[in-house]
């Protein structure tokens, strides 16, 4: 069961509230997680409910492959291995992902990621890391982290390797986050910091021991933590408040290596769903939005593109067009006609 539970530490904050609990709360509790029905969480209000398998991924990768029937898709040089899920491996210009194919419309959620970042280079030898995404699209390769630039959702980056030489104050791996309403690219010379709404270093690289990192959105509040030192406690990274998601993206995972290289891989992918309490206030200002956006930051509106003219639509342009075209030279040359012969009579 512990392994289920992962290391959240919410053992540790639940022994700090035991105290004010009594002891049929106390006793609900027990009957929850004993229940076998996945865990599920009850504190602050909140119920954490452990999702079944179509949002969640984890040994021995049932359902996972290229075809339509599968509820995980692989993409690029992503491989599907006895233990985990390699995205890429430890090799120059490589680029593999691994995306749901069940859009996500939980309005509070917590995925928690289970990974390994590893290989054979030394120090600021290695790159490029891995992303996490909740995007409107999926399955589209691309050059931020083997996903596509200018995306629509979230992406939360995990980056191995400093491009902005420099930069001395940010110590890598570093992890950051960016929300975008498809009209940012991110900045690679700048390590993405034009957009980044924080981040955090994150030693990840040839531990012995499990790394995870968990996203949680609960009532427009983005917090993201992990767990690298071994101490299956969450340590805070990020913390946004004012993040507006639509609901009914996608989630996935993916990596690139370019001349640098490691190992990008995923042990587990693990969706919980948080039931939590709002006032009829909070309902008023929490209602679904169809792009997203960060409060008091301002994102470049998108402007949506013209569609295409059909053959009939672009025949009536040209058709009225020219008949304007008649028209203004006709009423032009009746103009004309009446000017000359008032310049005629002025003579006479």
């Amino acid at each position: 069961m512990a392994a289920a539970l992962g290391p959240s530490g919410w053992w540790q904050r639940w022994r700090r509230r035991l105290s004010a609990w009594d002891g049929s709360r106390m006793l609900l509790l027990l009957l929850l997680l004993g229940s076998g029905q996945g865990p599920r969480r009850v504190w602050a209000g909140q119920t954490f409910e452990y999702l079944k398998r179509e949002h969640s991924l984890s040994k021995p990768y049932q359902g996972v492959g290229t075809g339509s029937s599968s509820l995980w898709n692989l993409m690029g040089n992503a491989m599907v291995m006895t233990q985990y899920i390699r995205l890429t491996p430890d090799m120059q210009s490589k680029q593999g992902a691994l995306w749901n194919r069940v859009p996500c419309f939980l309005r509070d959620w917590e995925l928690q990621v289970h990974f390994k970042i590893h290989g054979q280079g030394k120090k600021n030898l290695h790159g490029d890391g891995l992303a996490i995404w909740y995007t409107k699209d999926r399955m589209q390769p691309g050059p931020v982290f083997g996903n596509m630039d200018k995306f629509v959702g979230l992406g939360v980056f995990v980056d191995t390797y400093p491009n902005e030489e420099k930069q001395q104050e940010r110590v890598f791996p570093y992890i950051s986050a960016m929300v975008n309403n498809g009209s940012l690219s991110y900045d690679h010379e700048r390590d993405g910091r034009p957009t980044e709404l924080g981040g955090c270093t994150a030693i990840v690289r040839n531990l012995h021991y499990d790394t995870f990192l968990v996203i949680r959105y609960v009532k427009r509040h983005l917090t993201i933590m992990m767990d690298i030192d071994g101490k299956h406690e969450w340590r805070d990274c990020i913390e946004v408040p004012g993040v507006r998601l639509p609901r009914g993206y996608y989630f996935g995972t993916s990596s690139i290596t370019g001349d640098l290289s490691d190992n990008h891989d995923v042990i587990s992918l693990k969706l919980f769903e948080l039931t939590v309490e709002r006032t009829p206030e909070e309902e008023k200002l929490h209602r679904d939005v169809f792009l997203p956006s960060v409060d008091n930051m301002k994102l470049p509106e998108m402007t949506a593109p013209l569609p295409p003219l059909g053959g009939l639509a672009l025949f009536l342009i040209v058709f009225f067009s020219l008949v304007f075209s008649v028209f203004a030279i006709v009423i032009g040359i009746i103009l004309y006609n009446k000017w000359q012969e008032q310049s005629r009579k002025r003579f006479y």
